[in-house]
């Protein structure tokens, strides 16, 4: 193993320890991924992200053919495979049961409410893809779909699935995320959420096109 390939395997063992702590990735829910030269690098099947080791990352070709390591890998390697063979932009995939965000996907109801900026700004909205067999084909194209404008999906009865142009930024967005979820939760017991006005979520869309968000 070269220097380059240990540093990106910590990156995702470090990434998976994150999302443990902040209890998005509860028992062996989710798994994560990056482009790693012209394959991917993605956790075993039946991995714990938040107790990652570097012997649970697998190395696969976009066929899902393990090239490296002694697992198997995650049971979803196709559609991680499928989100960066249409965004080349795209270089990791976080996919959780976060509890915030699951609550919105188990009640089928999308995250597009603009009451946030942050959430505006960063997703537009998240959509909800129809609910299929975890793993299986049709899932890939219930989910896949939506990333030819999003960022970020909500799975039906599931969890979310998020894609970003590193491990880093697609982290990020997970979490800016669950806060959304949480916050709009919250704001549901405490009253009635009040949207941005459309003049607002247009300046926050200019801002964006601005920094080369859009």
């Amino acid at each position: 193993m070269d220097i380059f390939e240990r540093k990106k395997i910590k990156s995702l063992v470090e990434c998976g320890k994150r999302l443990g702590e902040k209890n998005m990735s509860p028992g062996t829910s989710g798994n994560i991924s990056i482009r790693y030269k012209n394959n991917i690098m993605i956790t075993g099947s039946g991995t714990a992200l938040g107790y990652l080791k570097e012997n649970d990352i697998v190395i696969t070709d976009f066929e899902g053919n393990i090239i490296k390591g002694r697992k198997k890998p995650s049971s979803e390697k196709h559609l991680h495979a499928r989100i960066y063979q249409m965004r080349n932009d795209i270089n990791a995939v976080v996919h959780c049961h976060a509890p915030y965000v699951s609550a919105f996907a188990v009640t089928h109801k999308p995250l597009s409410a603009p009451i946030i900026s942050e959430n505006v700004f960063y997703f537009g909205e998240i959509p909800l893809a129809e609910y299929a067999m975890p793993s299986s084909d049709e899932l890939v194209e219930n989910t896949a779909k939506f990333f030819d404008k999003h960022d970020a999906v909500l799975m039906a009865n599931h969890g979310i699935i998020i894609g970003g142009k590193d491990l880093d930024d697609a982290y990020y967005k997970m979490e800016t995320a669950e806060a959304y979820a949480q916050i709009y939760l919250c704001s549901l017991l405490t009253g009635s959420p009040v949207n941005l006005s459309k003049e607002h979520i247009e300046e926050i869309y200019e801002l964006r096109k601005i920094m080369g968000k859009a």
